[in-house]
């Protein structure tokens, strides 16, 4: 295996990490208008999230700076391309960032619930955006033989795409109801479920079609199987939330959107951004790709950073794993 296959094999399972874990975060945002009924549920949801919502996002930064350094010419297509939703996505975590720090600044009751509105719709947003994207980018755009898109917003809007958004958005939404039923107590836990088991029914049936169609389009034998892994772990997600299992539920759920990234990566290799105007244009592992040098020096840094990361993100997964309730949350607050 090369160097520029092995950087595409890193970025995908960087954008699995990002959206498994930014998928119940974004999840929790949508949640705070769905699930809680007062501003002290609002709170709880929040606080599920609070210490790990901004290391989330370290995977995004790290999918965004190795694609540029390994891939620059799929990142320059790619963020020029996309240049709209991508930059609406990039407003919506700014805002979101700012929400979740000023929220709880000040005592009035406007502003917080102006701040509670941008939690709700800059989750929202990001959530189906990103299904858009990676539809677009599986399905190929309009790139011509200067490795330009030479498409227009109206392109990106197709159907398969517009149903990667709704997929994304109800799967990050069911992941992120079970995973407030696992962090969560009393009341709102049992919502929370409840929640889950009907997100989870209407995001089956979006992500089987979905699925479907990317594989009779694009698939092959491998993205067959990471199709058959993810629907079976959906199913599994749903009826271990309707047991009341919450955290085979959380894995499961976590486990059907890393089968979902996969077969999505799988459907594209070699290809980085196909071009829907000539096989012969698009953007592939080896024509958009780095140097050998600069790959191999990026695998050394790759190497010794990534596990400390990891390392250090799953500890403060440990050190705040206990479940919640409105109980903790200061009446005066």
């Amino acid at each position: 295996m090369e160097l520029h296959d092995i950087w595409f094999v890193l970025i995908a399972v960087l954008w699995t990490g990002y959206f498994f874990l930014e998928g119940f975060d974004f999840g929790i945002g949508v949640l705070t208008k769905l699930l809680a009924r007062d501003r002290k549920e609002r709170r709880v949801l929040i606080n599920t999230i609070g210490p790990v919502w901004d290391g989330n996002e370290v995977w995004l930064l790290t999918a965004g700076g190795a694609t540029f350094a390994a891939f620059p010419d799929w990142y320059a297509t790619l963020f020029s391309g996309f240049y709209l939703p991508l930059l609406v996505i990039l407003l919506c975590l700014i805002v979101r960032g700012v929400a979740f720090e000023y929220r709880a600044k000040r005592p009035e009751e406007k502003w917080q619930t102006n701040w509670e509105h941008a939690i709700f719709w800059t989750s929202l947003i990001p959530a189906f955006l990103w299904g858009l994207a990676f539809g677009n980018i599986v399905r190929g755009v309009k790139i011509d033989a200067d490795m330009e898109y030479v498409g227009s917003l109206g392109d990106l809007l197709n159907p398969y795409a517009v149903l990667g958004g709704l997929v994304t958005l109800f799967l990050f939404t069911f992941h992120g109801a079970v995973f407030a039923g696992l962090k969560t107590v009393g009341d709102i836990r049992e919502r929370a479920g409840l929640l889950a088991l009907r997100l989870g029914l209407v995001t089956a049936v979006l992500a089987l079609g979905f699925l479907i169609w990317t594989q009779a389009e694009h698939g092959d034998g491998l993205s067959l199987l990471a199709m058959i892994i993810a629907v079976v772990a959906l199913a599994g997600s749903i009826g271990a939330i309707a047991a009341g299992r919450e955290g085979w539920s959380f894995a499961l759920s976590g486990l059907t959107i890393t089968a979902a990234v996969a077969m999505l990566f799988l459907a594209l290799f070699p290809n980085v951004m196909p071009s829907s105007l000539n096989d012969a244009w698009s953007l592939t592992v080896t024509n958009a790709s780095s140097t050998p040098y600069t790959l191999k020096i990026m695998t050394w840094c790759a190497g010794i950073a990534t596990p400390v990361v990891m390392l250090y993100q799953g500890w403060t997964y440990w050190v705040f794993r206990k479940r919640i309730g409105t109980q903790h949350i200061a009446d005066a607050h």
